[in-house]
């Protein structure tokens, strides 16, 4: 069962590439239906609620009301989504894209990964991820994002942001809007910083649906080598971005003593 539009994508791929390899200070590229129509559907009627299965929904400064889930039962829709995003034909037509000069690597555990859900009031402040992985030790180097958002409404928020923060002005490069069937595709170094740090708007039976997957090299050009580290969230919203960081931290630091309470 073929999930993702592979015969669109070989078609588009001149494209594609052209637009991601143009984009400055770190390349990027947004296109539409990345699944085929008819199994965009299937996946979207598939997406599992916050309910059905275990969910981390931790909350943290910098996140707030963000699910998400990386195991799925063998053989069903979403364990077949992960299957074709880490598959050999994908990985060519990403190294073909990406002009990547080490061999892409996927992540079958999802390490970060998987089916991201935020609920109303979720943000997840700007920032550069992590770059190496915990256990294999290769450099993190590019996202891909779908987005399973049908009717989105542009005053619901929760737009991907892309900023350049390599001088000293801050410069928003793209805001994209999380519609149903898009596909979003960045490098990750030490300058692509990015999030969705405008809380969500929703209605609250309208959650926001993503799926990630993240990609690795065994190596990396010298000049963008750094100390192995954390992700590094930066305040793109002064003030009131202050303001959101303390109240998300009250909410983290009241769950963890709800945790302790209920382990004793």
């Amino acid at each position: 069962m073929e999930l993702i539009n592979f015969s669109s994508l070989l078609e588009r791929q001149s494209s594609i590439k052209e637009e991601y390899q143009s984009k400055k200070p770190f390349r990027y590229v947004v296109f539409e239906n990345f699944f085929t129509p008819a199994k965009a559907e299937l996946i979207h009627q598939n997406y599992p609620s916050i309910e059905d299965g275990k969910w981390d929904g931790t909350t943290y400064l910098d996140q707030k009301n963000k699910f998400q889930k990386t195991k799925f039962e063998k053989d069903s829709v979403m364990d077949k989504v992960f299957s074709e995003l880490n598959s050999d034909e994908f990985l060519k037509w990403l190294q073909e894209v990406t002009e990547m000069e080490d061999k892409l690597v996927g992540d079958d555990e999802l390490f970060g990964g998987g089916l991201h859900q935020s609920l109303a009031g979720a943000f997840l402040n700007v920032h550069v991820d992590y770059n190496f992985h915990p256990k294999t030790k290769m450099h993190r180097r590019l996202n891909v994002l779908v987005y399973m958002n049908k009717d989105w409404k542009d005053e619901y928020e929760g737009h991907l942001e892309l900023w350049d923060l390599s001088k000293d002005e801050k410069i928003l490069l793209g805001r994209y809007a999380p519609t149903f069937n898009r596909c979003v595709i960045f490098e990750t170094n030490e300058i692509s910083f990015h999030g969705h740090p405008k809380p969500l708007k929703t209605p609250k039976e309208i959650n926001r649906k993503s799926i990630a997957t993240y990609y690795y090299t065994p190596t990396r050009p010298k000049n963008e080598i750094a100390g192995d580290h954390n992700t590094i969230y930066v305040n793109t919203e002064g003030v009131g971005g202050q303001v959101k960081r303390f109240t998300s931290g009250v909410k983290a630091f009241l769950e963890r003593i709800n945790k302790k309470e209920k382990a004793s």
